[in-house]
């Protein structure tokens, strides 16, 4: 897990390009997504974290987004996941 307030613009920018980073969450909800999701590109700074993988995130104890990842929050929420 990475927070977004220890990144640079510029690292930020190279570690998405590179496909090091392919998740973002909300540190206080404990909800991961997909770089693009509209939720996501809301939340405040300071609470958003990013993941290397969906296993990263789950593993800090994450649940999927219901909005950009609706097939995983639905096994989430149905104790699949």
């Amino acid at each position: 897990m990475i927070k977004h307030t220890q990144l640079k613009p510029e690292e930020l920018k190279h570690k998405i390009r590179h496909r090091e980073i392919l998740f973002g969450g909300n540190q206080k909800l404990k909800i991961y997504g997909r770089l693009n999701c509209t939720s996501g590109k809301r939340m405040k700074i300071e609470n958003r974290v990013f993941f290397t993988s969906e296993q990263d995130a789950i593993a800090h104890h994450f649940r999927p987004c219901g909005h950009c990842m609706k097939v995983e929050y639905l096994k989430w929420k149905n104790g699949l996941i």
